[in-house]
């Protein structure tokens, strides 16, 4: 009888292109199916809570899939885990109920964005594979006041390339909080989805507004006129980490026995 797995993993984005799969480059999406396929001998499709882009991180990425083999779920996360490269490591794996869809489930995910805010580059503290260095001062007082715009269900079209097709370009925000710890600005932001690029174009707008080129309001101008041009330049991937993704806990159990 066919199981369906939830898998959590992290990753260090930096040699990825990306999670999805792509001919001729190494992804996340390649290098998991294969090793999962040596495991569990029989073809893996994964489904995932969101693709990431080159350079993104993850701390606690899901994937979904469907396995008839009847290896533990404790077995499974070592068996596949250990033959796993040094930037990519299987953190849970469960029996979750059959309706479980790591996509369509999901309800909600926080993204990380930190920034080194120093003159001195940020080798010295080992985070510059995870840490955009912005040497200009930044004023958090007023990238928190613009965050405030950001929150609730709008449109986000200036926040995405132009050209981006959806079915709709309306996304909710629950949370946009910037917080400075010592030489670090972190953002954190929650959404229930989010368009490509969108988390790394809230933060380029963000800096804009911290650096004192533009005022906290400017914010709703922007996102009011769904251009992308007016809105802040894309932050570089490597600053950006997936935290968590977020499903009902009656999905993340199995199916309750028939008695």
């Amino acid at each position: 009888m066919l199981r369906q797995i939830y898998m959590r993993i992290a990753y260090d984005g930096t040699e990825f292109h990306g999670w999805q799969r792509q001919t001729g480059v190494r992804t996340v999406q390649e290098v998991l199916e294969t090793t999962m396929e040596r495991v569990l001998r029989h073809p893996v499709k994964l489904r995932c809570s969101g693709r990431t882009d080159a350079g993104v991180h993850a701390a606690g990425h899901v994937e979904g899939f469907a396995t008839d083999h009847e290896m533990s779920v404790e077995k499974m996360r070592h068996a596949i885990g250990s033959r796993l490269p040094y930037d990519l490591s299987v953190v849970d794996v469960r029996d979750v109920h059959p309706a479980f869809h790591a996509t369509k489930s999901a309800t909600s995910k926080l993204y990380r964005y930190r920034i080194h805010n120093r003159k001195n580059r940020p080798v010295e503290r080992f985070t510059q594979r995870y840490a955009y260095h912005y040497w200009h001062a930044l004023d958090i007082d007023r990238m928190r006041a613009a965050a405030q715009h950001f929150l609730g269900t709008m449109d986000f079209t200036a926040m995405t390339p132009k050209g981006t097709v959806r079915e709709t370009m309306v996304r909710t925000m629950f949370v946009c909080q910037v917080e400075r710890h010592l030489d670090e600005v972190r953002i954190d932001v929650e959404g229930g989805g989010f368009l490509y690029n969108q988390v790394r174009n809230m933060v380029g707008t963000l800096i804009e507004v911290g650096r004192g080129r533009w005022s906290p309001d400017q914010v709703v101008d922007i996102l009011k006129n769904r251009d992308r041009a007016q809105a802040g330049p894309t932050a570089p991937a490597h600053g950006l980490c997936l935290r968590w993704v977020r499903y009902p806990p009656h999905l993340l159990r199995p199916e309750p026995v028939k008695t």
